[in-house]
């Protein structure tokens, strides 16, 4: 049953938590993941019921409300599809503060309702991790702290991963790649779809997001039919 809009408008708060470890305050510390990589300054998440936002834990006070009085003059209604009104004003901000050194922004697609693929992906944990060293082996390092851990598996070897790279009780976000050799196949559909059945079957909501130039993952997307509930844009 489709949540109401405070409903979904909670969930997407819990969301954006889930990215960051914070301090007392709500300030962005690191991003949630084992090996703590550095958050940026600033996250605005667009929602239809209104926007949300993070700062980064070392920002000045009055910067932060400022940023906070920008967010306000953001749209309601549908999801934007846009970049944020306000953009050149973040920026202006941002960079009397020091440098801007990165702009990210893409969608956000909730996972819960895709249905199970045709054939399950397999799970991958640390019996079965050999798996993943000849095309991700940059990923053996992630097996045991990235659960679910699923992958599409030919000729006795990993070619599409999906594993939850951001976890917390209510929401798991997803990290997706396919090998270049095996794209196109559909197998980064199915390997989405059987991580998005293994984190509801946790009782969390899967979250599938991207940025608006990666257009191979928004066509994984479009072909799951996944709905747009937001949209991110951070800065570092």
């Amino acid at each position: 049953m489709p949540l109401d809009t405070d409903s979904q408008q909670a969930l997407l708060s819990r969301r954006l938590d889930t990215l960051y470890a914070t301090d007392a305050r709500g300030r962005l510390l690191h991003s949630n993941e084992w090996d703590s990589r550095p958050a940026p300054r600033f996250h605005l998440m667009r929602t239809p019921a209104g926007p949300l936002f993070r700062c980064r834990a070392d920002m000045p006070d009055t910067l932060v409300a400022r940023l906070g009085e920008l967010c306000r003059d953001e749209a309601l209604g549908e999801v934007p599809r846009e970049r944020p009104a306000r953009e050149e004003a973040y920026l202006d901000l941002l960079g009397h503060q020091a440098p801007v050194t990165q702009i990210w922004a893409g969608p956000v697609y909730r996972a819960d309702a895709v249905p199970p693929p045709p054939r399950p992906p397999i799970a991958i944990h640390e019996g079965n991790a050999d798996l993943l060293q000849p095309l991700f082996p940059d990923w053996l390092p992630d097996v045991p702290h990235r659960r679910p851990f699923l992958a599409v598996v030919e000729d006795d070897r990993a070619v599409a991963i999906c594993a939850s790279v951001r976890i917390s009780d209510a929401v798991h976000c997803a990290g997706v790649e396919t090998h270049a050799d095996y794209r196109r196949r559909d197998h980064a559909a199915a390997v989405v779809a059987g991580w998005a059945q293994a984190v509801r079957a946790l009782k969390a909501v899967p979250f599938y997001s991207t940025s608006w130039d990666n257009l191979a993952s928004r066509a994984v997307a479009a072909r799951l039919g996944l709905p747009l509930v937001a949209t991110d844009f951070h800065v570092r």
